[in-house]
Formats: C-alpha cells, sequence, structure tokens
C-alpha cells in the first residue's frame, strides 16, 4: 500500500507540473519541446500509479500501459470514450519518445491539452478509490 501511495504522489506532482507547463501563452519551439517532455514522464507517472493501484486493490498484475488502461475501463476507472483518449495518449507518448518531427510535435502539444485533464481525473479517481478501501 505504501507503495501504491508513493506512487499516486509521484503521479500529482508530475501532473502539476504539465499543469503549470500548458498555461504558458504562446510557448516558443522550446518551451513546447519541454512541455512534450513534462507530458513524456507525467504519462510514465501516472500509467505506472494505476499499475500500482490494479495490483494492490484488484490484484491484477499487468506490465504495459495500453493493457493498464484497458483495464482501468473494465474496472470502471475509464468510460469508454475516456478509454479511447488515453489509448491515444499512449501511442502519442510512444510517438513523441521514438522519433521526432515538426508537425507531429505541434499536433501532439495541441492535444496535450486535453490528455492533461485525463491524467488529472485518472489519478485523482484512483487517490478516491484508495481512500475508500482503506
Amino acid at each position: 500500500m505504501e507503495r501504491l501511495r508513493e506512487r499516486l504522489a509521484v503521479a500529482a506532482r508530475a501532473i502539476s507540473r504539465l499543469q503549470e507547463a500548458v498555461q504558458l501563452p504562446n510557448p516558443s519551439d522550446l518551451e513546447r519541446d519541454a512541455i512534450i517532455q513534462r507530458f513524456e514522464f507525467t504519462f510514465e507517472a501516472v500509467w505506472k500509479a494505476a499499475q500500482a493501484y490494479l495490483f494492490v486493490a484488484e490484484g491484477i498484475d499487468l506490465a504495459s500501459p495500453k493493457a493498464v488502461i484497458r483495464t482501468c475501463r473494465e474496472i470502471g476507472l475509464f468510460k469508454e470514450s475516456e478509454t479511447v483518449l488515453a489509448l491515444k495518449m499512449a501511442d502519442d507518448r510512444n510517438l513523441t519518445v521514438h522519433t521526432y518531427n515538426e508537425p507531429l510535435a505541434i499536433a501532439i502539444y495541441e492535444r496535450i491539452l486535453h490528455y492533461q485533464v485525463l491524467l488529472a481525473k485518472w489519478q485523482m479517481d484512483m487517490e478516491q478509490r484508495l481512500v475508500k478501501l482503506e
């Protein structure tokens, strides 16, 4: 349980830093790239918190972000539309890590505004469910 609490706290801090970054008006290319980097580590923190949540709260051991996302839908953490967005977010995270081109960076940056809302909701919903388990 302690490891899960730690993962959720790390996720909350990452989300806060991402939310701070997306508030920048008209970010420069450098700032946009930094926001994308914050998105990458925020996504990692939240899906790993979800992985720990599923293990502790549901007894489900999963190894990949997409499996975690699909299982979050199955247990009711995500609605169908949120699952679709989360799976797209996982794809975008993979693209940002493995490739770089300017049009793709711009497109992903624009989607990060929606992703950060979903990441925050995902983390908060896990926190609320954890409180009910204790």
